[in-house]
């Protein structure tokens, strides 16, 4: 069976300066069977309700500005896969979730820029479920769990965001041993609380972690790693660091 994983996507940058993170995601793709899909759940694509990725042939989407010329050139085209959409949309009303697919939406950058590294031929099938942020951590948790069943068809379910993200807070000049000590003691809380299985804590983390909202302003480049817990087994680390002083790019696995 699959494991799940959360993945700190980092900076776009991150397709062409893999520092790290990029021989972390490699290893953690050559140590895992080849999946016959992918499900992910990125940061980057917010929405009210529940939608999923239907596009048969999805365009990457470089969803920011300010980069260097070199990494709008990234493609990744990997197809999408209409049939397993359908799949994971029947699998979330199944859990009372109301789902639909949507037949349009591209890559972003939360999904091609991890999968670029882990998965450089772009040759597996990928699916994208959205992300309700304002509805919290729980629903996250709910997701995973309603599609965890997958695991056991070679699919392969990864939640992409950022294990602490506050772009206001970020020094673009430190090095890889530079690390807030606020980003550090969030961080660590989360890692105690999932080796822990506190989900009542987790769920509560804005109002229980130690530098919560300094950590992440907003939820959305958290709640990936809800999804992953929900939809995996037990948790294990399987890479950790900081980049930029303050910019998390832990990565876990969940069974």
């Amino acid at each position: 069976m699959f494991p799940s994983l959360f993945i700190s996507h980092g900076s776009p940058m991150l397709a062409l300066e893999p520092g790290a993170s990029g021989p972390a995601l490699a290893r953690l793709a050559t140590g895992l069977p080849k999946p016959k899909a992918i499900v992910i759940v990125s940061a980057h694509w917010e929405s009210n309700e529940l939608l999923v990725n239907g596009n048969p042939l999805p365009e990457t989407w470089h969803d920011f500005g300010g980069f260097p010329a070199a990494l709008f050139a990234v493609q990744y085209p990997a197809p999408g896969e209409p049939q397993l959409a359908t799949e994971v949309v029947d699998l979330l009303k199944a859990d009372g979730l109301a789902a639909s697919i949507d037949a349009k939406r591209p890559f972003d950058h939360g999904v091609w820029v991890p999968l670029s590294l882990m998965y450089p031929r772009a040759d597996i099938p990928v699916v994208q479920i959205s992300l309700p942020s304002r509805q919290g951590p729980a629903l996250q948790t709910r997701v995973g769990r309603a599609v965890a069943s997958l695991r056991e068809h070679g699919v392969l379910l990864i939640g992409s965001g950022s294990i602490t993200h506050n772009l206001r807070e970020l020094d673009w000049h430190a090095g890889p041993e530079s690390v807030e000590p606020w980003a550090k003691a969030f961080r660590d809380w989360v890692i105690d609380k999932l080796a822990a299985n506190d989900e009542a804590a987790l769920h509560d983390y804005r109002q229980q972690a130690p530098h919560a909202v300094r950590s992440h302003p907003s939820d959305e480049h958290l709640l990936p790693l809800y999804f992953a817990r929900g939809a995996g087994g037990e948790f294990s680390i399987a890479h950790q660091g900081f980049t930029m002083g303050a910019l998390g790019m832990d990565i876990y696995r969940f069974g």
